[in-house]
């Protein structure tokens, strides 16, 4: 198990696939670790890219602070990740509070990156945001990791995604106890709400940026994600069909295959941002189409109704 080194921290990482290939890296929400992703890296790698996880401070075998995390070492965590790469191209990607550690390094070192993809992201805390940041730590707090994760299946899945689980449920969480220490996580979220806002220096983040959003996100909506297509220069919006806050679970096969589209087309000189807004494809196969005139994208995708 491989370790960087961050001031007098360990941060652990996994890095495969060729060291000469475009690299992505992928950045953890504030629940989770490193093997989540686990699919992505085969997937990638099989599309020929090379792949860079890491538990953020506070997550998985990275060392667990005691105290407060600044969101700055885990910005510096991953800019020392990132030079371990070498030159070559680097495609960097979060979701959720990893989105914003992603657009954190990109506005402070965004000339090292060749594209950027913010998932389930946001770059204000809205009144909505704060209030349940504040509840999900007041849970925590009170009760315990696994009724924090009571808290955000729900929130964070579908039905249909949930529903499989329900039987086996107890185990699928206890993952999550044995991998993420409780206090630990009681820091995060406090680096979480410790927020200052980025909107004012979105503008400064010049690289392709492919803005990836769940339809039916009930943590980060729409809006917040808009706030990220208007300011950010070379970017689009990407609506994820039927999708919530934590389609990389749910929709894996469909999101890797969006990360390798994205940057093959960067990678080819194909990509346009035009803060345009699309719809992806209900499985990977499928194209990515414009959303429709006339409707607003910052409601849900319109869809016909198939006749009875």
């Amino acid at each position: 198990m491989p370790f960087l080194t961050h001031g007098s921290y360990r941060i652990r990482y996994e890095l495969d696939g060729p060291a000469t290939a475009p690299a992505y890296v992928l950045v953890n929400g504030l629940t989770q670790y490193s093997e989540l992703w686990s699919a992505y890296r085969d997937a990638l790698i099989a599309r020929g890219f090379r792949v860079a996880t890491f538990d953020l401070l506070g997550q998985g075998a990275s060392d667990k602070p005691t105290l407060f995390i600044n969101q700055d070492d885990h910005v510096l965590a991953l800019h020392r990740l990132i030079e371990m790469l070498g030159e070559g191209s680097v495609f960097l990607s979060g979701i959720s509070f990893g989105g914003l550690i992603a657009l954190r390094y990109a506005i402070e070192h965004g000339r090292r990156l060749s594209g950027l993809v913010p998932m389930s992201c946001f770059a204000e805390l809205s009144p909505q945001l704060l209030l349940i940041g504040n509840a999900l730590r007041t849970g925590l707090i009170l009760g315990g990791t696994g009724y924090l994760q009571d808290l955000l299946l729900p929130m964070n899945l579908s039905d249909e995604w949930l529903k499989p689980l329900l039987d086996k449920l107890d185990g699928f969480k206890r993952q999550g106890w044995l991998v993420n220490d409780l206090y630990a996580l009681q820091n995060l979220m406090e680096s979480f709400l410790d927020f200052q806002p980025l909107t004012p220096q979105l503008a400064s983040i010049a690289v392709p940026t492919m803005i990836l959003n769940g339809e039916f996100d009930f943590l980060t909506p729409r809006a917040l994600h808009d706030t990220l297509r208007v300011e950010i220069p070379n970017s689009a919006l990407v609506i994820i069909p039927g999708a919530y806050h934590a389609f990389t679970l749910e929709k894996g096969a469909l999101t890797a295959d969006l990360l390798a589209r994205f940057a093959d087309d960067v990678l080819a000189g194909r990509w346009q941002g035009n803060k345009a807004v699309w719809i992806a494809p209900e499985d990977p196969s499928g194209e990515l189409t414009p959303f429709p005139a006339g409707y607003d994208h910052l409601r849900a995708i319109p869809v016909q109704r198939t006749p009875a």
